[in-house]
């Protein structure tokens, strides 16, 4: 008997998929208008909480709307904790070989080869894809300049403005709005309010997270709302009266990408996303009929989406963790699956 336990430890060593599903979120879909289509989120920011904001999407889109959904997020390779901290790990990310829709909501990543070129890749192919927030600075490369990626960085000045400007619309700019001061009031966009994407939405919605500075969109790209920026951090309160009064900057578009094979996609980007943004309907419903846009299913949006929350959605304060914090935490991908099969 003790030889046989040695094998059989000996054998589950050879087998490492029997644990992969530890390292991520896999959510498979029940029936809707997604079903046979596979929807990747890329999480691995600081600030926002997208490792919460995704999954609950995740949830809305799986068991709603029968989309398969995997959710990967930025771990501590030692220990399989969530730590956005960490920029170098993303497991997972193979998974986007067989993805319909890439959701990046990452910020400053510098991944390894091997793990980065799966994305690379995955938008060599002209696939759609969904930036949030900081995802117009996915990527920095600071200790490995001679990557085949490193132009993918957010200031890349070969491939101007690296993954951001070039896929998603603009890279880092700045904070026009004040970083956990001012909030923003969205406003639609007049010119685009028949967009099927924009139905059941309203004209204007609050986002706790404050207005970003972008300003290299191009005519073509079409910019469904605008935000304005808010003296304080409330529904209520009002605009700035400082120079930026006047001013509402691109808040969510769509653009046409060219890939640099040259093959074209479709993109959608919005400079909203802490996980408190996501309490407004509005705003989930404008995310998730963009998703049903990018995966061909414009025709079937409903005149109002249902984007109830899957499980109970409780997001916590947007702001920097330090390494502790998150290892104390203890978070891991399976902290965030379904709490709720009944939905």
């Amino acid at each position: 008997m003790k030889y046989l336990f040695i094998i059989l430890i000996l054998i589950s060593g050879l087998h490492p998929t029997a644990s992969a599903s530890d390292q991520w979120l896999s959510l498979k879909g029940k029936e809707g208008i997604g079903n046979g289509q596979h929807i990747v989120f890329v999480t691995g920011e600081e600030y926002y909480r997208s490792e919460e904001g995704m999954s609950m999407f995740a949830k809305i889109l799986s068991q709603r709307y029968g989309y398969d959904c995997t959710v990967l997020f930025a771990t501590d390779k030692a220990t399989g904790i969530i730590n956005p901290n960490i920029s170098t790990n993303i497991p997972g990310l193979k998974v986007l070989g067989n993805a319909d829709l890439m959701v990046i909501f990452a910020r400053f990543r510098e991944l390894p080869d091997a793990d980065m070129k799966h994305i690379v890749d995955y938008v060599n192919a002209g696939k759609p894809v969904v930036g949030i927030r900081n995802a117009t600075h996915a990527f920095r490369y600071v200790k490995n300049k001679q990557s085949p990626y490193a132009e993918w960085t957010f200031n890349s000045s070969n491939w101007r403005g690296g993954f951001g400007q070039q896929i998603l619309g603009d890279t880092w700019v700045s904070h026009y709005g004040k970083f956990l001061q001012e909030a923003t009031l969205a406003h639609a966009n007049a010119k685009h309010r028949s967009h099927p994407v924009m139905q059941g939405v309203p004209d204007k919605i609050f986002c706790r997270t404050d207005v970003n500075g972008v300003n290299k969109l191009t005519p073509n790209d079409n910019v469904l709302f605008y935000g304005q920026v808010l003296t304080g951090l409330n529904r209520d309160d009002p605009p700035v009266t400082d120079n930026r009064k006047d001013t509402r900057m691109p808040l969510a578009w769509f653009k046409t990408y060219t890939a640099p094979t040259g093959k074209q996609g479709r993109s959608f980007c919005t400079t909203a996303g802490s996980s408190t943004d996501w309490l407004e309907e509005g705003l989930r419903r404008l995310m998730v009929n963009a998703m049903f846009s990018l995966t061909g299913h414009d025709k079937e949006i409903p005149a109002r989406t249902n984007v109830d929350y899957v499980d109970p959605y409780s997001p916590v304060a947007f702001g920097h963790r330090e390494n502790d914090e998150w290892n104390k935490l203890q978070l891991r991908p399976n902290s965030f699956g379904l709490k709720n099969n009944n939905n």
